[in-house]
């Protein structure tokens, strides 16, 4: 992974500009919630549609908004700015049944590849 060090800005929750890319196919930058409560990435399914992504039937998960389906699919995602820009490649994420949540950042890989600072007084997150 990168030595890079990202900082970002945010108001109320921890976004993390991310895009995602399929094949010929990619979003523009998404704003992602990091979610150090969540054990993987999770996409929602519009985004799934939107790249064509292949998915695999993953199971049912209880959520806070109810039980929804998951899916497995890899796609490649850049994390950062046309700037600066970290690159995971071929990783696996999670889709979710619901159209109704936000890209979901969680510990893996994000956690694990870099140490990670909420510095809520100047409204930063710190990626390093």
């Amino acid at each position: 992974m990168s030595e890079s060090k990202f900082i970002f800005q945010y108001l109320r929750y921890p976004i993390v500009p991310v895009k995602f890319y399929y094949k010929d196919k990619e979003t523009p930058f998404i704003d992602a919630l990091l979610d150090s409560g969540g054990d993987f990435i999770v996409i929602p399914m519009p985004i799934a549609h939107y790249l064509e992504l292949k998915l695999k039937k993953a199971g049912d998960v209880d959520t806070a908004g109810g039980t929804t389906s998951l899916f497995k699919a890899k796609l490649s995602m850049h994390m950062g700015s046309k700037e600066k820009t970290a690159v995971y490649n071929n990783i696996q994420i999670h889709v979710s049944g619901r159209n109704d949540i936000p890209v979901l950042l969680g510990r893996h890989p994000i956690f694990e590849d870099y140490e990670i600072t909420f510095k809520k007084q100047k409204n930063q997150l710190i990626l390093k």
